[in-house]
């Protein structure tokens, strides 16, 4: 089992943890390094499920704040072991996950250990599966188990904001649109209905449809309905009798998720849709007292997060959360994903300064 020194710098710990491969499925190793690290901190109750670890303080603080980051990353694509390299004068750490987002995870692995008698008390939670199906995403499971790990007046997800503070986040539904035919010889086409050619309507729609930019609490989130994938035919001289588009609709977190099903069903209407996977957004949850507070000290002018994240998931528990991580979310998932040094650093200041 690899060791993790939680005395090193976070810009180090980032790059040791990233040089551990944890992709969706494959957190075992890197969790229990995380495990045994923050076992050996006696100022904190520690607790794991699978490859979630939640560590705690239990001073008996007014207040709690919940601090969060997945463990887990999309596939490596030759872009591990990382590497130091400095783009337009600045250093950056280049690798799989060091935007998505271990050096988020880093920073909170090095808060944990020193922070030993915080202001506020803090539970520290590294979970895993967030890349994958909601059902599989280790808060997921956490949430049915151990309910009460998630009390808190304020939560913060480490996800990637450039070293700001991104309020709430969008919803995000999938859906799937079926269209029909009737197989036959391709030459003998007149004989059958093609499929794939009756779904020429549905993809004009989406490509005609424009993006609304809705106004929440103070913060403007760009919407977006989208065709991701589309699946039609059996062989190269078969007119296909069923045609599949999946579309994606990231709506702003003003919209209830049946509010959202129904803006998709409108824009389809006349074809047969099945609603797949739908998670709810969060609102920016930046009047609650502690994110005042938050953004105050760590000088920031808050942004939407136009992406999902599981600020939703703790939003729909009644906690204000918000993204405040290093790295840019552009890169997330990038095959040349890479993180400025400086944002990890800034990253660790402000949340230090804030907590201590």
């Amino acid at each position: 089992m690899p060791v993790l020194d939680l005395s090193v710098s976070s810009v180090d710990l980032t790059r040791t943890i990233c040089d551990i491969p944890s992709v969706s499925g494959d957190e075992k190793v890197l969790a229990d390094a995380i495990d045994h690290a923050v076992r050996a901190l006696p100022h904190l109750d520690v607790y794991r499920d699978g490859d979630t670890i939640v560590a705690r303080t239990n001073l008996g603080r007014a207040q709690r704040v919940v601090i969060a980051g997945h463990i887990d990353t999309v596939p490596v694509n030759h872009n591990l072991p990382t590497r130091e390299l400095e783009e337009e004068g600045e250093r950056m750490l280049w690798g799989r996950g060091t935007v998505d987002m271990k050096a988020g995870v880093a920073v909170q692995l090095k808060l944990a250990a020193e922070l030993v008698s915080p202001r506020v008390d803090i539970t520290w939670m590294w979970y895993d599966h967030e890349e994958v199906d909601a059902d599989l995403n280790g808060l997921t499971r956490l949430s049915r188990t151990r309910p009460d790990l998630f009390a808190g007046d304020f939560a913060i997800l480490g996800e990637p904001s450039n070293g700001q503070v991104e309020g709430g986040c969008n919803g995000n539904l999938r859906a799937v649109v079926r269209t029909h035919g009737v197989r036959a010889h391709s030459a003998r086409a007149w004989m059958g209905e093609n499929a794939i050619h009756r779904a020429a309507p549905v993809l004009g729609r989406l490509a005609d449809h424009r993006p609304q930019e809705v106004p929440v609490d103070g913060l403007v989130y760009r919407e977006g309905l989208n065709a991701v994938r589309i699946r039609g035919g059996i062989a190269g001289n078969v007119i296909p009798d069923l045609c599949e588009v999946e579309i994606n609709y990231r709506f702003a977190p003003s919209r209830t998720p049946d509010e959202a099903v129904a803006h998709v069903r409108e824009v389809m209407d006349g074809f047969e849709v099945e609603v797949v996977d739908l998670a709810p957004g969060a609102r920016p949850g930046l009047d609650a007292p502690l994110a005042q507070e938050f953004v105050a000290a760590v000088g920031a002018e808050p942004r939407p997060k136009y992406g999902w994240t599981d600020v939703a998931r703790f939003s729909a528990l009644g906690v204000p959360a918000v993204n405040y991580g290093p790295g840019d979310a552009s890169l997330a998932h990038h095959d040349e994903e890479r993180v400025p040094l400086a944002q990890i650093e800034d990253v660790e200041r402000g949340l230090r300064a804030w907590l201590s």
